[in-house]
């Protein structure tokens, strides 16, 4: 979720500019950020489809200028805040270490070395000047509580912190303060952005995490900051199942999936395949072909692979197809095989703009460990074939290669 300040995530010789201009800027009411595409065109063939005004578009076309793209090194900020009203019980490098190097890690992986997350954590605990009971901090936070939060966060980092030097910024509050609430971890992001060093701020995350944290928590966000969206579906009233648009297959989906890696579809958008190794599916050629597992690190020498199949089911949607076994950041799942999902570029964040389909709708798997187990032996195994019968396409696993890839055909019916 987003905000001056829309809010996002996980539930559960440059001047200054003066700090008055910075509260000025954070006292505006949360409306939501909506950017236009960036003016460079797509080279990304016909099965990238295009971006929308929908928040976090999963279109493929052009990227959100707005949002670091991550495929060059960033570095982050991670500042710490206490307060009044509490003596902290940690030291800020035991924080820093909950969430690193585990978060670069995953990122390096994900990406197949391909970006490095380069985190600068401060030293010391800066005191916020008001109790941290003050703030009302919650999931549901209101835009006026949440506002005066960043705006003393600011007040006394700024002086401290020259913010030109980083790409992200982490806002990290004591984990044992009594106001502190793990579920109000959030992205924020500015409906117009701060000025600072003679730099933009378009974002900052906002840490709560408890010591230790959530795994994979801010692997999570920090896909927010790279314009990735919630997969996660909220229910109306707060209960129910939020996990039945993607269940444990992606870390937007949830930061406690058994396999968290990235979709390829989000790999492609931020850079991390190439168009050499997507396939565009579209009845006219051979439909026979081998995906190279998605969490396999390339191996040097050798021209890469192909790790996504596309079917462009209409001018907003896509079928995608591909291969998921236990290795890299997904060593935890409990299922092998070729995943199946529903891309629509329309929907916003948290609306289901991916939707898993499952090949065994009958079944589940892993009821004691799996954040959905109705998804959890959604991908089809060897010898296995299903059709989608509401977008007209039939995906049949032959075999594994000899290097582990996976043989498949994608018949249009």
């Amino acid at each position: 979720m987003e905000g001056p300040q829309t809010p996002e995530g996980v539930d559960r010789g440059r001047a200054r500019s003066t700090a008055a201009g910075l509260f000025a800027l954070l006292s505006f009411a949360a409306t939501g950020l909506v950017a236009g595409p960036s003016a460079a065109a797509s080279e990304e063939g016909p099965c990238a489809l295009p971006r929308t005004d929908a928040h976090h578009s999963l279109g493929l076309d052009t990227w959100n200028a707005d949002y670091p793209r991550p495929d060059r090194d960033l570095d982050a900020l991670m500042v710490f805040l206490s307060f009044p009203d509490a003596a902290p019980r940690t030291t800020p490098g035991q924080l820093a270490a909950d969430h690193f190097p585990a978060t670069s890690e995953f990122f390096q992986r994900a990406s197949y070395g391909r970006f490095t997350l380069k985190p600068h954590p401060r030293r010391e605990w800066l005191k916020m000047p008001r109790p941290s009971t003050s703030y009302a901090i919650k999931r549901d936070w209101s835009s006026g509580r949440r506002a005066a939060y960043l705006r003393d966060a600011l007040a006394v980092s700024d002086p401290l912190v020259d913010f030109s030097k980083y790409d992200i910024v982490y806002l990290v509050a004591d984990p044992d303060a009594p106001g502190v609430d793990s579920d109000a971890t959030k992205v924020v992001n500015f409906d117009r952005p701060l000025r600072a060093d003679g730099t933009e701020i378009n974002r900052m995350v906002t840490v709560f995490e408890r010591h230790p944290p959530d795994r994979n928590v801010l692997a999570h966000e920090t896909g927010h900051v790279f314009d990735l969206p919630d997969l996660y579906r909220r229910p109306m009233d707060g209960k129910g199942d939020w996990d039945t648009h993607v269940g444990d297959w992606d870390v937007m989906g949830s930061q406690f999936a058994l396999a968290p890696e990235p979709f390829a579809w989000h790999k492609w958008k931020l850079g991390w395949l190439d168009r050499r190794q997507v396939r565009c599916v579209d009845g006219t050629g051979d439909d026979r072909f081998t995906l190279e597992p998605l969490t396999a690190p390339p191996q040097p020498g050798t021209t890469p692979g192909t790790r996504l199949a596309v079917v462009r089911t209409g001018p907003r949607t896509a079928l995608a197809i591909e291969a998921r076994d236990a290795t890299g950041n997904d060593r935890d799942t409990c299922t092998e095989g070729v995943l199946v999902y529903r891309v629509r570029t329309d929907a916003v964040s948290g609306d289901g703009p991916v939707e898993v389909v499952d090949a065994h709708p009958g079944t589940a798997a892993c009821p004691h460990r799996s954040v959905y187990p109705p998804l959890a032996d959604a991908p089809l195994a060897e010898g296995e074939t299903f059709t989608v019968q509401d977008d007209g396409v039939r995906v049949e696993v032959a075999d594994r290669t000899a290097t582990g890839g996976w043989t498949v055909r994608v018949t249009l019916v």
